[in-house]
């Protein structure tokens, strides 16, 4: 019933982009903290964009600010994380993920702070 779908992963060449897709079935968005994470092999799972639904405020990992933007399509109650000018090093799983109880974390938290999650899209990005 409560669902986060998570779709748009795919190959691309370095300096390309790709718009990912997160939709929330059984929920909406309203009011949440909303997430996207990454994991390459062998690393940890590494916060990259965050919306905060009430409050509309957005952040953003260092590697990735000014060519990753979170935004929120209430009609189609969707998240998504266009990501522009992608490196090789972009290459990872991306979770979208969100929190369900009150209050959201300073400067998006962390992994553990997002307790429901979707399923993961692969993003690969090639020299």
């Amino acid at each position: 019933q409560l669902q986060l779908v998570e779709s748009g992963g795919g190959s691309v060449q370095a300096g390309g982009s790709l718009r990912l897709s997160c939709a929330a079935y059984g929920f909406t968005y309203g009011g949440k903290c909303v997430a996207w994470f990454r994991q390459a092999p062998g690393k940890g799972r590494e916060g990259v964009a965050f919306l905060y639904t009430g409050a509309f405020t957005t952040y953003y990992a260092d590697s990735v600010k000014g060519r990753f933007t979170i935004s929120l399509d209430n009609s189609k109650n969707t998240v998504y994380l266009q990501m522009n000018s992608l490196k090789p090093e972009d290459s990872a799983m991306y979770y979208c993920a969100a929190k369900f109880s009150s209050g959201c974390p300073q400067y998006g938290g962390t992994s553990s702070d997002y307790k429901f999650w979707g399923q993961g899209t692969q993003v690969t990005v090639s020299s």
